[in-house]
């Protein structure tokens, strides 16, 4: 079994993300890559798929958006997981799923998908990103969810350990 994760990710937080999911399922013996999503030139060889994106204004990033292009037949005959970063506070804002979600599910009929609260540090902010934030009164902190991302990611592994509901390798 050999899974990819590609991930998109602005300023690192949703790249820590799949960091996590990818150390989760590695330790149910699967073997994992993990890459950004622009550096994926083929998904022969693969058996799934788990991709996930930092959200932007609801959107997924243009590079995620870029790798469903390229890669949407051989993502539609295999299984899929996907994942969201980006609301931020306690209460998550904004509230709801991105738009792209919805897209997405329709497009691929993942096996699963999750929004993860996200990261947002001021420093790490370009000039028109921190007015941006303080436009929104984004909140400023780490409000990424561990336990869950963790959790989540077994339950990928468990559904990888059982192959007789996956389909063969693209």
């Amino acid at each position: 079994m050999k899974v990819l994760i590609a991930v998109a990710s602005k300023h690192g937080s949703t790249h820590e993300i799949a960091e996590a999911i990818a150390e989760e399922v590695r330790q149910a013996a699967v073997t994992v890559d993990l890459h950004e999503v622009e550096m994926v030139d083929s998904l022969i060889g693969y058996d799934a798929v788990v991709l996930g994106s930092a959200i932007y204004a609801g959107e997924w990033l243009p590079e995620a958006n870029d790798f469903v292009e390229r890669f949407d037949a051989a993502l539609r005959r295999m299984p899929v997981w996907l994942f969201s970063s980006g609301p931020l506070g306690e209460p998550a804002i904004p509230r709801g799923e991105p738009r792209a979600a919805e897209r997405l599910l329709a497009r691929l009929l993942p096996r699963d998908y999750r929004s993860f609260a996200g990261r947002l540090e001021r420093d790490r902010l370009g000039l028109v990103e921190r007015s941006i934030a303080n436009v929104t009164h984004a909140p400023y902190g780490d409000f990424r969810d561990w336990p869950a991302i963790r959790a989540w990611a077994r339950g990928i592994a468990a559904a990888l350990a059982d192959p007789v509901h996956l389909p063969a390798s693209v």
